[in-house]
């Protein structure tokens, strides 16, 4: 195009500015604001009362939160979560795999497996193992009482309701894998083994970790539980220093830091093992 073509092409004519164009004004989150302020304000006196209410004889905390029978307590406590979500998942899985069998024999066990110890609660389980020798004193000629003592029966009573839960964990998380993706892997030739560690399980741990994880946190709460049956686990030996000693708060404020600082550990664990079997999805966060 020439100079003289561009120069008879007119300008684009000036748009004049219109004083009726609507501002664009931000929207105003009043609503937000004042309960944001609100829950503040009440945090604050949350914080206040638990910083000077001398109820709660925080020198008295410091003295006993490292002390040997509070840290025993606490190793006792890790230890029994530890045992109970394994041995726990490793009979749910099996529970999980009679479920999802063909055979109608072992589907029905595990049905009522399952819905057995999920009816019964963890209390009660736990009271009817302690007192097993009431109904079979003796098995294979060995005295039950000598067989089972607290710390065994709390293993049997918390393994056997956590199998129920993880079994339908496990379950869930292998029925969310795409039926397309396990037929994908026969037609490559596939071991029904290799199908299930390479294909089947990557994906299912996307479902099985958050429930999982959930599972541990609850398990690590609930040992506290078989302080009934005199397990000196983390919350019996806090109550056998404030039966001797009277300062029931204090001792009770040393098992909550415990168990909030260890709740606080294995969630920021879960974090990051949801964040490691999410790779490659849309959601990672």
């Amino acid at each position: 195009m020439s100079s003289d073509t561009l120069a008879k092409v007119p300008a684009a004519p000036d748009i004049p500015e219109r004083a009726d164009v609507p501002r664009i004004v931000p929207r105003r989150r009043t609503g937000q604001w004042t309960a944001a302020a609100v829950v503040l304000a009440l945090l604050g006196l949350a914080v206040n009362s638990l910083l000077r209410n001398e109820a709660f004889q925080w020198d008295v905390v410091a003295d006993y939160f490292t002390s040997g029978s509070i840290l025993r307590g606490l190793w006792l406590t890790l230890w029994l979560t530890a045992v109970v979500m394994v041995l726990g998942f490793a009979l749910g899985t099996l529970l999980a795999a009679f479920r999802l069998s063909a055979n109608p024999v072992l589907r029905a066990v595990s049905w009522g497996y399952v819905w057995l110890f999920r009816s019964i609660p963890i209390l009660v389980q736990l009271l009817l193992w302690f007192n097993i020798g009431a109904l079979y004193p003796q098995v294979f000629g060995v005295r039950t009482v000598n067989l089972l003592g607290p710390v065994a029966v709390a293993v049997v009573g918390l393994t056997l309701h956590e199998a129920a839960y993880a079994a339908e964990v496990v379950r869930g998380g292998i029925l969310s894998v795409d039926h397309g993706q396990i037929e994908a892997a026969q037609a490559l030739g596939l071991s029904r083994r290799r199908r299930l560690r390479r294909i089947v399980l990557p994906q299912a741990m996307r479902s099985i970790v958050p429930p999982a994880g959930n599972m541990l946190i609850g398990t690590l709460k609930g040992t506290s539980i078989v302080s009934v049956i005199a397990v000196n686990d983390l919350l019996f030996s806090a109550q056998l220093i404030y039966h001797r000693t009277y300062q029931v708060i204090p001792l009770l404020m040393v098992a909550t830091i415990w168990y909030t600082v260890v709740t606080s550990v294995l969630s920021a664990g879960q974090y990051y093992v949801e964040r490691h079997y999410a790779r490659g999805s849309e959601r990672t966060r």
